[in-house]
């Protein structure tokens, strides 16, 4: 009866509140549309000089496949001074250069060179341009082969299937990871406020004078949250299907299964900062730099986990947001590999039981 009494007193505090409901609800909404339409790794209609010095059937062949290609967007230029110019103005991001003796040159035993400049600035996009370029190249070698009658003398013909992500979309990639940096912000951000919040109110006090048991305190708080937690999943998880158009190939109870999970050692995170802080804006502050900085960075949302230091790679096992982007991952892109779902869901477990464990030993019915 004290418990039922405490979570429904939550749930008014939470429709009185409507910071509550919006990082349990707008928050999700805003950083979707934005991840999902203005963040890309994707390099798509990139503008490309072409500088052909004597057009011909051969060059316009050549050339045909950028004006073809989504990739690019080509700009045909007179001369390489007008185009290094451009490079370095940053109107276009590589320059294609074709001198006058291409033809002439590609029918002789050592074949034709083909100058290529690229904007190395942005080494990534540099490197994904280069290998768009060279492909453009080989479809345009196998083309003319075709149509010559000729073979092209490689000893090794390439046949590439690209597993669970076929379209090659970063859309796909990006939105069930933050899914996880959407849990983590209300997990433990909206926690480590709230219980800091009765702290400052002096409505903490309040309770350690009743007979409930700091126990019944600490489900009262969890019970609430974490139904709005889910609620805030619910909304992401509709949002990446339904409107981004990322595939689900996995199971739905699986998915919310392994939510639960992260969403209780995120809480458990929350709880144990408001312990520790018992002011919102030091509360507010250290979920930030604790919690939501290090599951943006490290766990391998956006970076490569694999391409990092070994030192931070070690550091990456300590954080909750690492297993579960590892699990958004394989079950909206792979299905139920369960090789993968299993070892992840374990550790995700064990740092429910810790944190919420440790909280439960600081929230003691005592003023310190």
């Amino acid at each position: 009866m004290r418990l039922r009494g405490l979570i429904h007193k939550e749930f008014y505090q939470i429709l009185r509140d409507p910071s509550s409901i919006a990082i349990a609800f707008l928050l999700p909404v805003v950083l979707l549309l934005v991840f999902g339409y203005g963040v890309s790794l994707d390099a798509e209609h990139v503008p490309v000089a072409l500088v052909v010095e004597q057009p011909d059937a051969d060059t316009a062949g050549f050339t045909g496949g950028f004006e073809q290609s989504r990739y690019f967007q080509p700009v045909v230029m007179r001369d390489m001074h007008e185009a290094e110019q451009a490079l370095m103005s940053r109107r276009v991001s590589a320059v294609v250069h074709l001198r006058a003796d291409f033809a002439r040159r590609l029918r002789q035993p050592g074949g034709a060179p083909v100058q290529v400049i690229v904007n190395g600035v942005d080494a990534n996009t540099g490197r994904l341009i280069l290998g768009y370029i060279q492909g453009v190249w080989q479809k345009w070698l196998a083309r003319r082969a075709l149509e010559t009658g000729e073979t092209l003398g490689a000893p090794v013909r390439l046949e590439s299937r690209v597993w669970f992500n076929s379209e090659l979309r970063s859309r796909n990639f990006l939105v069930p990871g933050l899914i996880a940096i959407i849990m983590t912000l209300i997990g433990a951000l909206l926690t480590a406020l709230v219980m800091a919040r009765e702290w400052e109110r002096g409505t903490m006090e309040a309770l350690m004078v009743t007979p409930v048991t700091m126990r019944e305190v600490l489900v009262g708080k969890l019970v609430p949250y974490f139904l709005l937690g889910m609620g805030g999943m619910a909304l992401s998880v509709a949002m990446g299907v339904w409107l981004f158009g990322v595939p689900l190939r996995g199971s739905l109870w699986v998915l919310f299964g392994a939510a639960a999970l992260f969403l209780l050692a995120a809480l458990g995170m929350g709880l144990l900062i408001s312990t520790v802080a018992k002011n919102q804006f030091v509360a507010g502050q250290v979920a930030i730099i604790t919690t939501f900085l290090p599951a943006f960075i490290l766990s391998g949302f956006i970076f490569d986990i694999g391409s990092m230091p070994p030192v931070v790679q070690w550091l990456t096992y300590l954080l909750a947001a690492r297993y579960f982007v590892a699990m958004l991952q394989t079950i909206f892109l792979a299905g139920d590999v369960w090789s993968v779902i299993w070892p992840n869901a374990l550790a995700l477990a064990v740092m429910a039981a810790f944190f919420l464990g440790v909280s439960r030993r600081k929230l003691r019915k005592r003023l310190e």
